[in-house]
């Protein structure tokens, strides 16, 4: 190769002169992505010395100089070089899908490194140029299966978005028919639109009115529409209970870590916000909110362009009817869906459950169990599970979570979904810690039991954990009992006689 140029394929220089494989890395950052074998044969192969020079931050010219330098200190040749070659730079430099993952993983690993977020940006649309939402949730679980903690992601989830928002609003934002479940979270993400809209109206109204009784009528309006607004646990949680689970079977485990930490958070944020405007402190609210509503609306940014366009690329239809026929167990935000989308016939139901969410008895009625002391129905078990004055979940030994009782109220919501999925999943990123050193605890025999108490809507509730061992005294599973214990807390004295 007796001559460079602007045009030159960085695939042929690396064959000629191997040396340069190591000694582009030291020129710019932008060619440690060289180093990866994925990323080398996707942009190696197309990847011109103009391109390279742009994604290094170079000029084309000093490439080249800087090439035909180091080639002639290695072998002693001199190459001729030629800035303005003949190239194509229109076309994309990384196009594999794996290797498109490993640039992407790249770029973010340089943001939490703390490189510049306008620099990074310039950089992916040189090297990638667009992306797609199935692309940005694999290489988020990627970093997070690779070391990175969740907490790390999400500390830069929103920059993330920043860097990729262009690319990612030339693609449509999800159109499904009525009752579908995207069209039920979309529904409910305009609602919420209208509602930050409204608090926002009113604060503006509030801050306007010189008399102290005028702006007591707005404030309470804002409390009201503040009431409303914490309905948004709802829509979270029937995310994190519908369809996370689904997601996770599909080994689509990354949204569900990052997204129900970002959940907390606002859920945290919102209850805040309630708790200052109860006290009437208006210009505290106004700032909490400000932040609180940004919040909220990046997160349906999140949803409508990344989170629903990827679920719907990765998920059968069978899977949305999964999804459709426990939602009604968690309840809905702002709206009511109805029946809609919801055709009985069409719904598939995962192969742990016995019988529908709607309550429907199965074969079970001519079934029966011998147990330890007596003999019943299988029907019979499920009823008195159901009767019981607490609610329980099982999870077995392999943390899987194989039962809960439908219990007709619910302390805390469960849904069909939850049933095969892996019990670290079911809780948030900021308690996992503590679910597994409880398992860890009962694994090992160093305690059969775990015991919590906590105030939840303004009720005392006793959580209550125990290890399930069989006759031989090995471990199969823990039992979670729930039991809101208000009244009982209250109790004095006796009482013998029926009221």
């Amino acid at each position: 190769m007796e001559k460079v140029s602007g045009s030159s394929k960085i695939k042929d220089l690396l064959t000629a002169f191997p040396f340069l494989l190591d000694f582009l890395p030291t020129i710019s950052p932008g060619f440690v992505l060289l180093k990866n074998p994925l990323a080398r044969k996707s942009a190696g192969s197309v990847a011109t010395v103009a391109q390279a020079a742009r994604i290094g931050g170079l000029t084309n010219e000093e490439l080249l100089m800087r090439i035909a330098e180091k080639i002639k200190q290695e072998t002693g040749a001199t190459i001729e070089i030629e800035p303005r070659g003949n190239q194509d730079e229109s076309q994309t430099v990384f196009s594999g899908k794996e290797a498109r993952i490993e640039v992407l993983k790249h770029l973010i690993k340089d943001l939490h490194s703390g490189a510049d977020v306008l620099e990074v940006k310039k950089r992916f649309s040189e090297l990638i140029a667009d992306v797609g939402p199935g692309e940005l949730s694999e290489m988020e679980q990627q970093l997070i299966s690779e070391g990175m903690p969740s907490e790390e992601v999400k500390r830069l989830c929103d920059v993330h978005v920043q860097v990729f928002k262009e690319s990612l609003e030339k693609k449509a934002v999800p159109h499904t028919p009525q009752g579908h479940p995207v069209d039920i979270y979309m529904a409910e993400n305009r609602a919420l639109e209208t509602l930050i809209d409204k608090i926002q109206q009113n604060l503006s109204a509030a801050f306007t009115q010189p008399q102290a009784a005028e702006r007591t009528l707005w404030i309470e309006n804002i409390k009201t529409l503040s009431t409303s607004l914490l309905k948004i646990d709802t829509h979270y949680t029937r995310k994190e209970n519908q369809l996370f689970p689904v997601l996770e079977a599909y080994g689509i485990a990354g949204p569900s870590k990052v997204m129900w930490s970002l959940h907390d958070d606002i859920r945290d944020m919102v209850k805040s916000c309630r708790k200052v405007i109860s006290t009437n402190d208006l210009e505290q609210f106004a700032g909490q909110f400000d932040t609180t509503a940004q919040a909220l609306l990046d997160m349906i940014y999140k949803e409508e362009h990344i989170l629903f366009p990827m679920a719907l690329e990765s998920l059968k239809q069978t899977d949305w009817q999964t999804i459709r026929a426990g939602e009604d167990d968690v309840g809905y935000a702002w709206i009511d869906p109805g029946d809609a989308g919801l055709e009985a016939h069409d719904v598939h139901y995962p192969p742990e459950q016995s019988q529908s969410p709607r309550g429907k008895s199965s074969k079970r009625e001519k079934r029966s169990l011998h147990l330890d002391e007596g003999n019943l129905p299988l029907s019979h078990i499920n009823l008195m599970l159901k009767h019981l004055p607490v609610e329980i979940s099982f999870v077995d030994k392999e943390d899987t979570v194989r039962y809960y009782s439908a219990t007709p109220e619910r302390l805390f919501p469960r849904s069909p979904g939850v049933i095969g999925r892996a019990v670290q999943n079911c809780h948030p990123p900021k308690s996992l810690h503590m679910v597994e050193q409880i398992l860890t605890d009962f694994k090992s025999g160093v305690r059969n039991q775990a015991d919590f108490w906590i105030t939840f809507k303004e009720r005392f509730i006793s959580i209550r954990y125990f290890a399930v061992r069989d006759d031989a005294g090995d471990y199969q599973g823990c039992l979670e009992v729930t039991q809101d214990i208000t009244e009982l807390k209250q109790l004095e004295g006796e009482k013998r006689l029926l009221d």
